[in-house]
């Protein structure tokens, strides 16, 4: 068998899902693993709020009707959806799995419900990563340094990640961002060590079948 056996053989994606509060830098660290990574590829969820200025269908979401929408989830089209500020969203199956079953990986910008809605789905395809901030204080002055918010709502984001970061331990990894290097070689480290799982990886049963049946000179 091929040296390069292990390049060439089959594996199966994963998905990715990276889960923080607002202002702890999950989008900065998340979009720079893409880029690192062609075989990694950002989740396009549908939605029937309108396109805002900049965005582009395919791209930044799959915009779709209310009527459409629905008509999804009768059909179990979505792994996870959920109704925000009066909009739907939602994470479509049929282009994940087969990602999934061409070998490459899909990472999700997703909420903690959502990312544990799709993990009771597809437990083995799934990897849960929190990352948390070095302190709320610091967290609060990322989103003043933003300049989106008002007090009030920044206010309620640092309520809602104290409610989410006490469920810290129902995450498979947890990743803490004081420091933007080291924590991207964290996150960086567990995509690694997730693609090389026994289980995403069927081409290691016919390879180490091989590797038995050889026969060594002068062994």
């Amino acid at each position: 068998m091929s040296s390069e056996a292990s390049e060439q053989g089959e594996r199966r994606g994963l998905m990715l899902m990276v889960v923080a509060p607002s202002g702890v830098g999950k989008t900065s660290l998340t979009r720079r693993l893409i880029a690192d990574h062609p075989d990694l590829h950002l989740s396009i969820s549908a939605t029937t709020r309108p396109p805002r200025p900049g965005e582009h269908e395919g791209r930044d979401y799959h915009f779709v009707d209310r009527a459409t929408f629905d008509a999804m989830v009768e059909d179990d089209a979505f792994l996870e959806w959920a109704e925000v500020y009066g909009n739907r969203y939602g994470s479509p199956r049929e282009p994940i799995m087969a990602a999934l079953n061409r070998g490459e990986s899909v990472l999700f910008d997703i909420d903690d419900q959502g990312a544990k809605t799709i993990a009771a789905q597809a437990p083995e395809d799934s990897v849960l990563v929190y990352l948390l901030p070095p302190s709320l204080a610091e967290m609060s002055r990322r989103l003043h340094a933003r300049s989106q918010d008002s007090d009030e709502v920044i206010r309620e984001r640092i309520a809602r990640a104290k409610d989410e970061v006490s469920r810290w331990d129902s995450f498979d990894y947890v990743v803490l961002n004081d420091d933007f290097d080291r924590a991207y070689a964290e996150l960086a480290h567990i995509f690694h060590a997730e693609r090389a799982r026994r289980w995403r990886n069927p081409w290691v049963g016919d390879f180490v079948r091989g590797l038995l049946c050889e026969e060594i000179e002068g062994g």
